[in-house]
């Protein structure tokens, strides 16, 4: 039974200084991708456990043997794009009496409910209990999405998107509220300043792992006055600083979501390499300050690539959304295809040394616009060969394999 007790470090007014410094910056700087997340036009129609506090440690005898450190496994997947057809999926699935999500993402629950930690990626903001809800170009989705990710065994989810701002300050603070219903912790915007100072610190095995997250933009949507925290965007000296901080908090993992990247590009653009190059060199004390990126946004899967001996997935794809269509107007399903990364981490091997990743794998998915499922396509008689075989092919295409990065189920 994996844990999901959410710890809750201290505030840290260094840290709050250092994301109000660089929020402005970073919406000139790094706008690295498209602004589109595109579907077919339709309408749409018109409690689960809490966060628990971290439970108190008893204080070891003098002389007595440490506790021994137990690893943990990751899993992480990619964007939740609710459009319109998702949305009436939901309300069917629900028997026309509110919205369940957690049919469609009943074929990877095994998956995701097995890891110690599991991360999604929420792009959208949520309405009301009673709506009204869309798809693009404004996407405000049910709140009970996040009752679905929690029933698939999600713990924690990336929250910084270019559609974080599509409903405001109101959608950020109806998102975040029902993830803490739901009992997911959450990462990349914030309702205070204060919730935006500090990480989700989460506990996997007998590692605290620190969750940090950031958007390339909000699509042209202005920071809200007085509230540049509300959206964490990219900049490259805000994330170490972020992650520094993540460590003395007592992180002994740093995840750091991304969202970036070019829109229906399989290739990491230039800016996803430099980044990533940048922020795996970083170190102190000769320790990486981060232990592994997760890339979204792109809509299409993308490379896992092991960089200054971290792991970076440049992009996972959508694992939900409706019918896509790419720049060119065609229907693409690349749109629908996505991985799950499993990582298994091990305790460093001294004192000061990284958490390292003993095991990497990813798990091909489609999303099946005829039933509205999402499909685990690991397993060799799940189907969809051609499709398997090109997630295979762009998640290996720059040698990940050589390192050990191998199809799991």
């Amino acid at each position: 039974m994996k844990q999901r007790t959410v710890l809750t470090p201290p505030k840290t007014s260094a840290r709050r200084a250092t994301r109000q410094r660089y929020a402005t910056a970073a919406v000139a700087a790094l706008l690295l991708g498209a602004t589109a997340c595109t579907a077919s036009p339709a309408s749409a129609p018109a409690p689960t456990t809490p966060k628990q506090a971290a439970p108190k440690q008893a204080s070891p005898k003098p002389g007595a043997p440490a506790a021994p450190q137990r690893g943990f496994t990751l899993v992480a997947s990619g964007d939740v794009l609710p459009h319109d057809s998702i949305i009436r999926q939901a309300r069917t699935d629900a028997g026309g009496d509110g919205y369940d999500f957690a049919p469609m993402l009943a074929g990877v629950k095994s998956v995701v409910s097995r890891a110690d930690l599991a991360i999604c990626h929420m792009e959208t903001v949520y309405g009301g209990p009673g709506g009204p809800y869309s798809g693009y170009p404004a996407f405000v989705s049910p709140p009970q999405v996040a009752a679905g990710l929690r029933a698939t065994g999600y713990d924690s989810c990336s929250t910084a998107s270019n559609h974080t701002l599509d409903d405001g300050r109101a959608g950020i603070r109806r998102t975040l509220g029902a993830l803490d219903k739901a009992g997911i912790a959450h990462a990349g915007s914030a309702r205070t300043a204060a919730e935006a100072a500090r990480p989700a610190l989460l506990k996997a095995g007998t590692a605290k792992v620190a969750q940090l997250a950031y958007s390339y933009g909000t699509n042209g949507y202005p920071l809200p006055d007085g509230q540049p925290w509300a959206v964490n965007l990219i900049d490259r000296g805000k994330i170490v600083a972020d992650a520094r901080a993540a460590r003395k908090a007592g992180a002994d993992v740093v995840v750091v979501s991304l969202h970036w990247g070019t829109e229906w590009q399989d290739e990491p653009d230039e800016k996803q390499l430099s980044l990533g190059r940048a922020l795996t060199a970083s170190t102190t004390a000769g320790r990486p300050d981060i232990d592994l990126i997760l890339g979204t946004h792109a809509h299409v899967p993308q490379a896992y690539e092991k960089v200054n001996g971290t792991y970076i997935i440049y992009g996972m794809g959508d694992q939900i959304a409706g019918t896509m269509f790419n720049h060119s107007g065609a229907q693409d399903d690349r749109g629908n295809m996505s991985s799950i990364g499993r990582f298994t981490f091990a305790p460093p091997a001294a004192p000061g040394k990284r958490w390292e990743v003993k095991k990497a794998e990813f798990i091909p998915q489609f999303f099946d616009l005829n039933s509205n499922r999402v499909l685990n396509l690991g397993s060799p008689d799940a189907g969809y060969p051609q499709t398997r075989e090109h997630i295979r092919r762009v998640v290996l295409s720059r040698g990940a394999a050589k390192y050990g990065l191998t199809m799991g189920r």
